[in-house]
């Protein structure tokens, strides 16, 4: 049994930035993830041009903001080499090949015990803790919908507003509420790009921040998409898929085409509640925060979860910050 005053699930840049704060209140903690590396998601599974789509002011982790002479919009190799050196600032050395089985709070002695195998060993560890902070991301595995027929696809299966317009919008609503702000740049959206409809894409009734808000869900970022769309180059169907039979697809509306590959883009999905036993305390049935924004990031028996509240790099910054102080001023107690 080894024992820590805080255990952290997930290397990610949540875990890394409440490391980060805990060591400069000199909180004995542990960082537990399950792959080789930190930051998996972004080195592993990001693809080499990716670019953030929200600014550089809004995608710092706490205590080491980017400089203001920097680009705006950081490459995924500029945002790993920011990790690389915050990792290094400030000594996070997190547990690699650590996968959590379980962890259960234990009502009698007011602790959580953690088991996680060390697939390198291929041993089981188990931590003790005061407190467990949740920070293995709201996309931890890929989002496949359940259509009839995909087992036996015989292709292959992978898994629009602008950047400034939504930077914009995360400006102005530090000032404005949200529903002026989505007014705003959803008029800059019909400006920009008009009727959509004709191409099959619709507009939400609701703002893009409402919707990420409320929801999660992300507008669509246009890096070219429209214009292809408008030369045809991409075709939009509305309707959804009714079944797969062999390399054909079977649409809604019962027109039928065939296909080499299938790109799911669906989205993630949290999976803490496979391990988090005891999920009650901090999280609901879909694996995210039981209790409403701006409280979300706190459950009960020192159960804390960062980087679930759906709103990105921001999100995490503000969460580690409000997690990582909230254990400081209990300590004190």
């Amino acid at each position: 049994m080894q024992e820590f005053t805080v255990v952290i699930v997930g290397g990610g840049p949540s875990g890394l930035a409440i490391s980060a704060l805990l060591t400069q209140n000199s909180i004995l903690h542990v960082i537990l993830e399950k792959e080789e590396c930190n930051a998996s998601l972004w080195r592993k599974n990001a693809y080499d041009r990716l670019n953030l789509h929200l600014a550089s002011e809004f995608c710092s982790l706490p205590l080491m903001p980017h400089p203001s002479s920097g680009p705006t919009y950081l490459t995924k190799h500029q945002f790993l080499q920011y990790i690389d050196k915050y990792v290094d600032h400030f000594d996070i050395k997190p547990r690699y090949y650590r996968v959590v089985e379980s962890a259960k709070y234990d009502e009698v002695r007011n602790r959580w015990v953690v088991e996680a195998t060390n697939t390198l060993e291929g041993t089981l560890e188990v931590y003790e803790t005061k407190f467990l902070v949740i920070a293995s991301g709201e996309n931890s595995e890929g989002f496949i919908p359940n259509v009839p027929g995909l087992g036996k696809f015989e292709g292959d299966v992978l898994h629009v507003f602008t950047k400034d317009m939504i930077r914009t919008g995360m400006c102005l609503v530090q000032y404005f509420p949200v529903y002026i702000v989505d007014t705003i740049i959803t008029l800059q959206a019909k400006f920009k790009y008009g009727d959509m409809s004709k191409y099959g894409i619709y507009r939400s009734k609701d703002g893009p921040l409402y919707l990420k808000n409320t929801t999660g869900k992300s507008a669509v970022i246009d890096v070219g998409t429209i214009e292809k769309i408008k030369e045809g180059a991409i075709k939009v169907v509305p309707s959804g898929i009714k079944k797969i039979e062999k390399k054909n697809i079977i649409f809604e509306n019962n027109t039928e085409k065939e296909f080499d590959a299938i790109v799911f883009a669906t989205g993630y999905k949290s999976v803490a509640n496979e391990w988090l036993k005891d999920y009650k305390y901090g999280l609901n049935e879909k694996g995210f925060p039981k209790n409403p924004f701006p409280k979300h990031w706190k459950g009960d028996h020192g159960l804390y979860c960062a980087g679930l509240a759906r709103k990105g790099l921001f999100g995490v910054k503000k969460d580690a910050e409000a997690i990582a102080e909230d254990i400081n001023q209990i300590l004190k107690l």
